[in-house]
């Protein structure tokens, strides 16, 4: 396994929609399990593909606290069929957008489908900070990142900080 460097906003590459999986093969699923390692590296709860730069729809998510043993989801083309009316606001921020974050309002309850890691189509419904991290990771795969759920001005003035920071080299820009 090997620990992937992650893009910082505002790059493009972040706001490309990425294309489906074919079907997972090794390759795929050796690049999930990279993707698991880099994020546990961040450390994070969650990483899309598009933030390594790979611009396929594949994403990782791990909500596990750190005294708890790993549960990792791997997901291949993860799919939302069905949210709830009902809607939460929590507290997010990405490897992407290091040390910002954000309240962002969105479905309290998710059921998504997708391929897993030996190419099985699963099916989860969850809620809390899973469907959170859920819908976090999937709005990556289609270029959206949670400041684009926030006000323009917010949006603005972290994306101004962070490519300040890229200018001064206090970010590793990729």
């Amino acid at each position: 396994m090997a620990i992937l460097p992650i893009i910082v906003a505002p790059d493009p590459r972040l706001k490309q929609k990425c294309k489906p999986v074919a079907a997972v093969d090794a390759a795929v699923a050796r690049l999930m399990d990279d993707m698991l390692e880099t994020m546990y590296a961040a450390p994070g709860i969650g990483l899309a593909a598009p933030q390594i730069g790979d611009a396929r729809r594949i994403i990782v998510v791990d909500i596990a606290h750190r005294d708890e043993a790993p549960d990792p989801l791997r997901m291949a083309n993860p799919e939302l069929v069905a949210a709830s009316e009902g809607l939460a606001a929590h507290d997010e921020g990405c490897l992407s957008l290091p040390e910002h974050f954000a309240e962002v309002v969105r479905p309290s309850r998710v059921r998504v489908r997708y391929l897993d890691q030996d190419n099985k189509r699963q099916e989860i419904e969850t809620d809390g900070l899973l469907a959170v991290c859920l819908q976090h990771e999937m709005d990556h795969l289609d270029g959206i990142l949670f400041v684009d759920h926030v006000s323009a001005l917010k949006r603005n003035m972290i994306l101004r900080k962070l490519q300040k920071a890229k200018k001064l080299g206090t970010l590793a820009a990729e």
